[in-house]
């Protein structure tokens, strides 16, 4: 499982209308710790530039993939890359802001491509991938759409999840809403 996490005092700047830096800040480091959580039984790994992600990552038990100035479409290939060449055949990536993830481990059972939309249809909340797969990972806004691109482009088998519980992410106010309505 690779899950990038980006610097928790600098995460989640779209809420800042509904919280404070502070508050931003632990609900990211707490929406990751769930996440890493979510990944068990698998291994979990952090890829992150940020020291203060990186010291989180080691006290909840995951390796580290430390991965300076890449950006997040860059960082996620190196960690696939970097979990590929440590023996890891299959990769889950999942995001750190996933509040109610449950068990991640069944998205690997899938062979080919696997991809989680957010409840927007919009962004990619998660993907399973082989790791040999060369897929190019388009984050941002629409990146859904350019990841079902992408898996067809490859040609590779391709599965649709949609779920509830891994659709919401928390970018955001209108998400700490319906986090608050579904809790």
């Amino acid at each position: 499982m690779l899950i990038p996490v980006k610097a928790f005092a600098a995460a989640k700047d779209r809420l800042a209308p509904a919280l404070g830096a502070a508050e931003r800040a632990e609900l990211a480091r707490d929406m990751a710790t769930h996440v890493v959580q979510s990944a068990g039984p698998l291994p979990a790994a952090v890829v992150c530039d940020d020291r203060v992600v990186a010291d989180w990552a080691d006290s909840v038990g995951a390796a580290v993939v430390w991965r300076p100035g890449t950006g997040l479409n860059g960082a996620v290939r190196s960690g696939v890359d970097h979990l590929r060449d440590a023996g890891y055949e299959r990769v889950i990536v999942a995001h750190g802001d996933l509040p109610q993830a449950g068990s991640l481990a069944p998205l690997g059972d899938w062979p080919g491509v696997t991809l989680v939309p957010d409840r927007r249809n919009d962004g990619t909340n998660v993907i399973a991938l082989p790791s040999d797969c060369l897929f190019e990972f388009a984050y941002g806004k629409g990146s859904f759409a350019r990841h079902f691109a992408e898996a067809q482009r490859l040609g590779r088998s391709l599965r649709i999840l949609r779920d509830p519980a891994l659709g919401l992410d928390i970018d955001l106010p209108a998400d700490l809403r319906e986090l608050a309505v579904r809790s």
